[in-house]
C-alpha cells in the first residue's frame, strides 16, 4: 500500500503541488507568527478581548491531530577522502507528515505532549567519482526512500496567554520505526547502479521547536516548526563503494506542523 502511495505522490504534478505547498506554509508560519504577536501586543495595551475556550488548559488531558510538511535530510562525516571519489552530496526532498495528539497538562504552562505521526520522507545521495581508466566523473544518485512511525515524547512550556494567542517552546526525543528500511537488500556481486544504502529500520532522535497557539471559539489551532536529528549512525557498513566513505550518517529532518486539538 505504501510504495503505490509513494508512487502516485512522485508524479511530477504531486511533485511540484508538494514544494508549493511547502513554500506557502513557511510564507503562512511567518505572517501568522507576525499578526499573532501583533494582536497579543495590541492586546495588552487596548481593551481586553473575551478569551475562548477559557478553561483549556486547565483540563487534565486534551488530544487532537495533525497535519504537516517536511524535509528530510542526512547529516554525513565522511571517512579521509579517496583519490576516485571527488564529492558526496545530498539532496534534501518534502514530504508530509499525519499524526494524533495527546497532552497531559502538569500546570497551565507545562504539559507532557505524546504526538505519535507517520511520515514519507525521500533523500538522494549523490556521488561523484573520478575513473582514472577512463578519464571520465562517474555520478550515482542513490534515492533513499522512507516511511516512518514516530514516537515523539516531548516537553512543552508555553507562554502567558495574551487575549487569544499564546507562544510556546518544546523538546524532548523520539523512537522512529522505518517501515521501508531496505537493511535485509544484499548488495554483492552488484553493479553500482544497482547497489543500495543499507539503512537501520530503527533510530533514537532528538527533538527541538517553537510554536504559536491560537484560541478559537471551538478549537485550538497551532503553527508548529520542528527540527529532529538523529542520535545513532543509521547506515549501515556492508563494504560497498558508496558506503566506505562515510563514517557515520545521521538522518535530520524539519517539520511544519498545523495541529488542532480540542
Amino acid at each position: 500500500m505504501f510504495r503505490h502511495i509513494r508512487y502516485y505522490l512522485e508524479l511530477p504534478l504531486f511533485t511540484e503541488v508538494k514544494n508549493n505547498l511547502l513554500d506557502l506554509a513557511k510564507k503562512l508560519f511567518i505572517s501568522l507568527i507576525f499578526v499573532g504577536v501583533a494582536s497579543g501586543l495590541f492586546g495588552q495595551v487596548g481593551t481586553e478581548k473575551v478569551k475562548n475556550l477559557q478553561k483549556f488548559d486547565q483540563q487534565v488531558v486534551h488530544f487532537g491531530f495533525l497535519l504537516g510538511i517536511n524535509s528530510g535530510d542526512f547529516s554525513l562525516f565522511r571517512n579521509p577522502p579517496s583519490d576516485s571519489l571527488l564529492s558526496i552530496e545530498v539532496t534534501k526532498q518534502s514530504g508530509f507528515n499525519l499524526g494524533i495528539i495527546s497532552a497531559l497538562h502538569f500546570n497551565e504552562y507545562f504539559s507532557l505532549r505524546f504526538t505519535p505521526n507517520l511520515s514519507f520522507a525521500q533523500r538522494t545521495v549523490n556521488y561523484q567519482f573520478y575513473s582514472p581508466a577512463d578519464t571520465v566523473i562517474l555520478e550515482y544518485d542513490k534515492i533513499v526512500e522512507s516511511t516512518y512511525i514516530n514516537f515523539p515524547l516531548t516537553i512543552k512550556y508555553k507562554s502567558m496567554r495574551f487575549n487569544n494567542f499564546a507562544a510556546y517552546i518544546i523538546g524532548g526525543g523520539a523512537f522512529v520505526l522505518d517501515l521501508a528500511s531496505n537493511k535485509d537488500v544484499n548488495n554483492a556481486n552488484l553493479q553500482p547502479n544497482d547497489v543500495v544504502l543499507k539503512i537501520n529500520k530503527t533510530d533514537w532522535r532528538g527533538e527541538v521547536g517553537v510554536g504559536t497557539d491560537f484560541y478559537l471559539p471551538y478549537f485550538k489551532f497551532a503553527i508548529e516548526l520542528k527540527m529532529s536529528y538523529g542520535l545513532r549512525d543509521i547506515l549501515i557498513h556492508d563494504n560497498t563503494i558508496f558506503s566506505n566513505p562515510i563514517n557515520k550518517m545521521r538522518a535530520k529532518m524539519f517539520l511544519l506542523s498545523f495541529t488542532f486539538e480540542g
